[in-house]
Formats: structure tokens, sequence, C-alpha cells
């Protein structure tokens, strides 16, 4: 296809640009050194517009194509993750106890080379607004943008993103029409018993006993308290108590995550974790405190969008390289809150085989960046064609 062969003369200057942005990850909505980076090169590109400050250190970047015509939303995350980088690489995160273990700077990356592209031909109608969002893994950057206001400001109709997918062969797109991920919720429990030595547990109200039998009956809400074909994962995560082997600790505590599609769901899941919480306490003579956090919302892409998506896939790498229907699965995307907002689709990207993301040892694939930044290009000649 032009657009590949095009992006992929200026692939080289691609990686590079996604090497420097590995070295220097930020997390949250501090991406300000990100960002700066960003708007350098979007400078150069001859960018219309470029709005910055949004969510902290987002931006908003505007694109005029030939004509009267709505305007399409591309958005890249950011940010990147609280992590020891293990990679060993030459290019490895000069910032300690930080890493871009999740290809963030991959998806930038993309969603620049398409910028690139875009402004030198100017081949669509209407704009393009690319959208630069810190905060997806901790912050909630995109909810931010959202209520800051950039759909209605920018006067965005409908809404793309890409996310890269290690252990998939690269190159290969994957996308389903309505849910994709799930919902993601937080519980912690406090526990507050009586400490005392371990010799004599008759004089203590053990939290660390009661930590287990909260924990265990947790888990039968998935088994025993809903429909099974309803998707739903309730995993306990973490329990610390106690210092010594010889003495009965005062406090425990418990952590997990919730993932869900329905609400109706969500909601038996919040009552049952209160019922839970509070008659366990009661049956070993503890206190104990839930506190529930309820966090990003189902990523739910509209149906038309999504086919659309996945037909433009198909012209940039085809048709065999093309899942359509791919299913959900139960990890969590704050573009949840953009999708809520205009109707869209979020796409996988395979990577081929690396790492897993969040690990370590994870490193973005520089060879499927010109493909990235080839399907958002076209999803915006398509979207918005200039009039004959």
């Amino acid at each position: 296809m032009p657009i590949v062969n095009r992006i992929a003369e200026f692939a080289a200057d691609m990686a590079t640009w996604r090497q420097h942005l590995h070295t220097i990850p930020e997390l949250e909505l501090e991406c300000h050194q990100t960002a700066a980076f960003v708007a350098a090169r979007l400078r150069e590109f001859g960018v219309d517009e470029v709005h910055e400050g949004i969510a902290k250190s987002g931006i908003v970047a505007i694109i005029e194509g030939r004509g009267a015509g709505l305007t399409i939303g591309l958005r890249a995350d950011m940010d990147a993750l609280p992590i020891s980088e293990e990679t060993r690489l030459d290019y490895a995160s000069t910032h300690p106890g930080k890493m871009h273990a999740c290809g963030h700077d991959g998806h930038t990356t993309m969603l620049l080379g398409a910028a690139r592209y875009l402004a030198e031909t100017r081949n669509f109608a209407g704009r393009v607004a690319l959208i630069f969002q810190p905060g997806e893994e901790a912050g909630g950057g995109a909810d931010v943008m959202v209520q800051e206001g950039i759909m209605e400001r920018f006067a965005i109709t409908q809404v793309y993103a890409l996310h890269n997918a290690p252990g998939t062969e690269e190159g290969t797109f994957f996308t389903t029409p309505g849910p994709i991920m799930a919902a993601v919720d937080t519980f912690h429990v406090h526990i507050q018993g009586k400490g005392g030595h371990g010799a004599m547990p008759h004089e203590a109200r053990d939290p660390v006993m009661a930590a287990c039998g909260i924990a265990q009956a947790i888990q039968t809400i998935v088994s025993r308290n809903h429909y099974a074909l309803d998707d739903l994962v309730v995993s306990v995560t973490q329990i610390h108590t106690g210092t010594v082997d010889n003495v009965i600790p005062d406090t425990a505590y418990i952590n997990g995550t919730v993932r869900t599609f329905d609400p109706a769901v969500q909601k038996m899941v919040m009552e049952r974790m209160e019922q839970i919480v509070a008659g366990q306490a009661a049956s070993y003579g503890v206190e104990a405190e839930l506190d529930y956090d309820v966090g990003y919302p189902a990523t739910i892409n509209d149906a038309a969008k999504a086919g659309f998506a996945a037909g433009v896939a198909r012209e940039v790498v085809g048709e065999g390289k093309v899942v359509a229907d791919a299913g959900r699965e139960m990890g969590a995307e704050d573009f949840s809150y953009m999708l809520n907002a205009r109707p869209g689709a979020y796409l996988f990207l395979g990577q081929g085989e690396s790492a897993g993301l969040h690990h370590p040892k994870y490193n973005f694939n520089d060879e499927i960046a010109p493909i990235g930044a080839s399907f958002f290009a076209r999803i915006v000649e398509k979207a918005q064609p200039v009039s004959q």
C-alpha cells in the first residue's frame, strides 16, 4: 500500500523516537518530559495546532484536511509503570524504578508517525485530533481529558486507539464489536483484632485467621453467587499481617481486584463482599472494614466502528491477518472513558514473541510501529475522504 511505503521511508526515525522515549519513562499524569518531546516533533511536522497541558501533561494536536468535514480522534497513551527495568538495552530507562513495560512509548511513536504522514499529505476532509494521553496505567488520564472537555472543545465525533499484544503474530490486528475489555475495581479489607502471644491464642482475637476466612469466602462469589456464563473475575492478590512466629498481630490487610462487564454483576459483587466481610468479622470476633474502589468502566467498541476499523486494518496488512470477532478479555483500559463519550473502536496489534506486558524484560517491537502508524493514517483517510 502507498501509505505503508511512505511511512516505511521514515521507519528508522520512528525507531529513534521510540527508543528515546523508552529512556525517559514517566508515571501517571506527570509525563512532562515525554510531552515536551512529542510537542517538539509535532511542530517540526507542521501540524496546525498544538494544545498542551490537558490533564496536566496531555496534548491534543490538530491537523486540518482538505475541505470541510468532521473531526476524527486518534489516541495514544504516554505513561510508563513503576517497574525497575531488566532489559539491559542500550536505551534502557534512565529513570530508576520507572519503565515503559507496556509499550506506551511505541503507541506514542505510532501516532507521531501518523501525524508526520497526515501533516505532509492532508489527503482527508475535515480535521484529525491527535490525542496524546498521560495516566492510562493509573490516574485515569482519559477520564480527566474527557472531563476537561476535549471532545466538545475539538468537536471530535469518533475516536480510535491501538495497543500492542505480545505473544501474538507480528502485524496481526484483532478487535471485536461491543465489549472488548472489562471494568476494573479494587477492594481493600482492613481487619482490626487483638494481638497476643502465639502460645496463648485464647487471649487474642486473631486477625490472621479472619483474613484467611474472608479471603476464602470472597472467592466463593464467583463459584456460588453468579451465573456461570457471565464473565467475572475476583482475585485476592495481597494479604499482609504479622511480624514474627510467636506473636499474634493486631491487624491484617487484604487487597484484590474485580473484573466485570455487566453493571448488575458488579453491583452483586459489591453487595456480597460487604456481607462476607461483615459476617466473617463477626464470626472471628474482629472488626473489619471494606473499602471498595470503582475503577475504569468496561471498554465497549461501537459495533459499526469496530467493523470499519477491521476493514481498514485489512487494507494495511491483508485479509488473513485481521480477526474482527476476537472476543473480549478481562484486562482493563481507560480508553473506555473516551468510548463512553464518543463512538469508536479499540484494537490490538500483534508484536510477536516477547516478554509480556508489565514484565521487567518487556520491550516494544519497533517493526510494528510503521504498521500502527499506517493504520491510524488510513483510518482518517477512509473515514473522511476528500470529495472528488
